[in-house]
């Protein structure tokens, strides 16, 4: 699967048409960022459905601290009977420092996820369940259909790289670079190990920031925002990789935390776009995806997608073309 991610810093309707753009370029999946200070992504999700017959929808990725995870699990079957089946589950820990502007702590992340989606498998499934966990839900239920919706967990360390591939249906792995995709295969390996035989088939797909545009310069320059978010909740042994600068990373950190959005992107380094975003012409950028594509399913254009949003989703439809002939 190929996927787009839209990020509702537009209006919906705006997000619907990209959205039918993507269909109409191929794009097998378009997944909605979920950050607070954007639009409401699942309602954006609903309009996107409206506007599009054939390609998969959902949430990529959100978080199970910012709402509980029986109303996303609720949520996110709502999108599946608007959209006539095709709602995909893209859930993961969220941005820490996002999550501290909210005065909220990101406790245990791994189990509060696994246990979030195994909670939304139950109560898709027609169950009534109770659970005590890193949360608690008591005789919680759905009034809906039955469904089958594909679980994606968001994933950048080893950890929740192997419990994805161990309990999900795939992963998005938030990473850019060709290193990084090589290491993180490795650790699905294992999870993949322990996986029952009866779980069916595994997808573990590339979720790559991207700025692609007919100049060089001004896709990397529009690949800050996002590099910076990445930055500010990149683990250790990801800096250390890329050899960025422990300060510099910190200096990303905190600006974020503070909500100090343009003083963040004004600290992100060139070696920080290059370590953490696809950002170049078509050409760079379809020569980035074939070296991604060695070691994952699928790649999910993520945003910034590059300063002419039309423009970017059709030449990111073209390098992945171009990326998966050679």
């Amino acid at each position: 699967m190929n996927g787009i991610e839209l990020t509702p810093e537009h209006p919906p309707d705006r997000i619907a048409e990209l959205a039918a753009l993507a269909e109409d370029e191929g794009f097998d999946a378009a997944l909605t960022s979920c950050h607070y200070f954007n639009r409401d992504p699942f309602v954006t999700l609903t309009r996107m459905a409206e506007a599009t017959e054939t390609i998969r929808l959902g949430p990529g990725v959100v978080n199970p601290y910012e709402s509980h995870p029986v109303t996303l699990a609720a949520r996110t079957a709502t999108l599946d009977e608007v959209s006539g089946g095709r709602a995909v589950f893209g859930i993961g820990a969220g941005d820490r420092s996002a999550l501290a502007n909210l005065g909220i702590d990101r406790e245990r992340p791994l189990r509060r996820v696994l246990e979030s989606f195994d909670l939304a498998r139950d109560l898709w499934a027609g169950e009534t369940v109770t659970h005590e966990g890193t949360f608690t839900a008591r005789d919680a239920s759905l009034n809906l259909e039955p469904r089958d919706i594909p679980v994606y967990v968001g994933a950048q360390g080893p950890h929740m790289l192997r419990m994805s591939a161990k309990h999900a249906d795939g992963t998005l792995i938030n990473a850019a670079h060709p290193d990084d995709f090589e290491w993180a295969a490795g650790q699905i390996e294992k999870g993949l190990d322990e996986r029952p035989a009866d779980y069916g088939e595994f997808e573990a797909l590339a979720f790559a920031s991207v700025s692609v545009a007919g100049d060089e310069r001004e896709a990397r320059e529009a690949a800050r925002p996002p590099v910076a978010f990445i930055v500010g909740g990149a683990a250790d042994p990801v800096l250390e990789r890329h050899e960025i600068d422990r300060k510099a990373a910190a200096d990303v950190s905190d600006a974020l935390e503070r909500g100090d959005l343009s003083e963040a992107f004004g600290h992100v380094t060139p070696a920080m776009i290059d370590a953490f975003c696809i950002a170049g012409t078509t050409e760079t950028v379809a020569e980035r995806f074939a070296a991604v594509l060695e070691y994952v399913d699928g790649i999910v254009v993520g945003s910034p997608l590059g300063p002419d949003l039309d423009d970017a989703v059709v030449r990111a439809a073209e390098a992945l073309e171009r990326a998966t002939r050679e």
